[in-house]
């Protein structure tokens, strides 16, 4: 739980705890708290984990102490996270996003932690993870439609995939996605595709919209202009 304004009360058997925009904190599902409004109202984020998905990120990890500094550098992350929840692309965007803003609240999990294996035999399997990954976003694997499953199929955490890719390809994961896809939509066009709705469908865009953006933030220019280019005309 994080704060964004505001401060409120919260009581559990270990004691009385104030959360405020400097100081979140974590609880499990099994845990009975009440809480209290003494300074009025309070904007937060709660964000919540499946056991199976705790398991894959952190494994049996629990933090110490429930308490959860919020310094500057978690403050972005908290506000970008906000921020990809207004975004379309909430497949992979929001996903990554999150998994920055847990990274930067609870740290690395233990499992994931540099372990005693040479430095470029890990590079190395890092390197097989992504360009399995690429593969599977290439060829429309159903389990590439978003980061979770993707990770999933891959047999790693989606925290280990989100850093590896960015560290070996130089782009964050969900860019690369969507380059790809871009690049399916110059193909789509040049065929003469006419049905922009329909290939953003097709495609996995959230809609035509989602579509038109990102092709022109990859590329400098709408659908409609690129058909031009490519010599044909949109009906």
């Amino acid at each position: 739980m994080l704060v964004r304004r505001g401060w409120f009360r919260r009581r559990t058997r270990a004691g009385v705890f104030d959360a405020d925009p400097a100081v979140g904190y974590l609880s499990l599902p099994d845990q009975e708290e009440t809480f209290a409004h003494p300074g009025g109202g309070d904007v937060c984020t709660a964000i919540q984990f499946t056991p199976s998905l705790w398991a894959s990120l952190f494994g049996q990890h629990r933090p110490a102490t429930s308490a959860v500094y919020v310094d500057a550098a978690l403050e972005l992350a908290h506000r970008q996270f906000i921020a990809s929840t207004r975004q379309a692309d909430s497949d992979y965007a929001l996903p990554e996003s999150l998994l920055a803003l847990t990274r930067a609240a609870i740290g690395p999990a233990p499992h994931l932690a540099t372990r005693a294996a040479p430095h470029l035999a890990a590079r190395a399997t890092d390197r097989d993870i992504v360009a399995r990954a690429r593969v599977a976003i290439v060829e429309g694997h159903p389990a590439a439609g978003t980061l979770l499953s993707l990770a999933e199929l891959l047999h790693v955490s989606p925290f280990r995939l989100s850093r590896a890719f960015t560290r070996e390809m130089g782009v964050p994961l969900t860019r690369y996605r969507n380059r790809v896809r871009v690049g399916m939509v110059l193909e789509r066009l040049e065929c003469g595709d006419t049905d922009l709705a329909g290939l953003a469908a097709d495609l996995g865009f959230a809609d035509q919209a989602h579509l038109t953006r990102t092709v022109k933030q990859h590329v400098g220019h709408p659908p409609t202009a690129l058909r031009r280019l490519l010599g044909t005309t949109v009906v």
